[in-house]
């Protein structure tokens, strides 16, 4: 496709964080306007794209998929479906124009949330070689969410079977777990090192489908509520389940809309946070990844029962291009002992 020669040329610097205790790196305009410009064309690949995915029958089974799991979670927790006839929140989706009248059919079959930027941000906190499993929540208190992730091929607009999703958050109250960090809750907590919780990776389905477990991510300072997130293709699943060598196609993070950031950040333990929320439009990933561009980095959610207590479960379609390789920096891995402090990786184009 035309927009890969784009790619070829991306030279990309790493962007600036603002994770606590993380030190500012030089913006480069430049290559932000790459990114851009990458994923302008990116959307316009994928949207030649839809006729084969609908020859496919991709949506009717991605709603049947998702509406059948929520379904399955409700009844195994005794839950009813929330009643949208007495709510004003039914969005879902932060460019969606869903009213209370919506039904979840139409809702489950929509694709629109789609991540097209395999450039995005790593950020000080991820803990190379995480164990794979489905369930990250380790007893964590806050909203339980369940999460689903499609892979598709931008290049072949077929699913991506056999890739590993590699997601973390903080938690409740913007804690990462493996690491102590100035601005990482108790610095002087060395026990931290040995935590796992909201961390994890899973490997798609034949649908390139990938579910997880976890729970409704706090805030810190300077960023807005977000999950990060890794993929991995032609890695080898080690004795000790982790992962060992591979290429990375896509870095990057998805969001949430801001009104359901709102209503959790005001429950329990949530509200004990007393940092400053920064919103999505003043986050300047979100920024990154919204602005002149048609990605949407937002999750689709429904709620499971008919309060946020009773859970969340939400979706995104995965656009990669395989072809690409990227190095995502790191500053610790895990180990049988625990994590350790070891630093490496950039975000440079192979």
């Amino acid at each position: 496709m035309h927009f890969l020669s784009h790619l070829a040329v991306l030279n990309l610097a790493m962007l600036a964080f603002a994770h606590p205790g993380e030190e500012e790196h030089r913006h480069d305009r430049r290559a932000e306007l790459n990114i851009r410009e990458f994923k302008v064309a990116a959307k316009r690949g994928l949207s030649a794209c839809s006729e084969k995915l609908q020859r496919r029958d991709f949506h009717n089974r991605a709603a049947e998929r998702r509406a059948a799991k929520v379904d399955s979670y409700r009844r195994h927790n005794g839950l009813r479906a929330r009643d949208t006839n007495t709510t004003a929140d039914t969005s879902h989706l932060s460019s969606a124009n869903y009213t209370s009248g919506t039904p979840e059919s139409t809702i489950f079959a929509s694709n629109g949330t789609c991540i097209l930027n395999p450039e995005g941000e790593t950020g000080p906190y991820w803990v190379k070689g995480e164990l794979i499993r489905s369930d990250l929540r380790e007893e964590q208190p806050g909203v339980p969410i369940t999460i689903e992730g499609q892979f598709v091929d931008v290049e072949t607009c077929e699913p991506i079977v056999g890739l590993y999703w590699d997601i973390w958050n903080c938690n409740s109250t913007g804690v990462y777990s493996g690491l102590v960090a100035m601005g990482n809750g108790n610095s002087d907590d060395e026990s931290n090192m040995n935590s796992t919780f909201l961390r994890g990776i899973q490997q798609t389905d034949d649908e390139g489908v990938v579910t997880f477990d976890t729970v409704f991510p706090g805030h810190y300072s300077g960023r807005a509520t977000h999950i990060h997130m890794i993929a991995h293709l032609n890695a080898t699943l080690l004795s000790n389940n982790t992962l060992s060598g591979g290429t990375v196609p896509h870095v990057g993070q998805v969001f949430w809309d801001q009104d359901l950031i709102n209503d959790v950040e005001a429950t329990y333990p949530y509200n004990t946070n007393t940092i400053a929320i920064t919103e999505n439009v003043d986050d300047r990933v979100f920024s990154t990844e919204t602005e002149d561009t048609t990605s949407d980095p937002v999750l689709e959610y429904v709620y499971l029962g008919s309060n946020l207590s009773d859970g969340l479960f939400a979706w995104v379609t995965i656009a990669v291009n395989t072809s690409a390789t990227y190095d995502p920096n790191y500053s610790f891995v895990w180990t049988s002992d625990g994590s350790i402090a070891e630093s490496g990786g950039e975000l440079t184009v192979n």
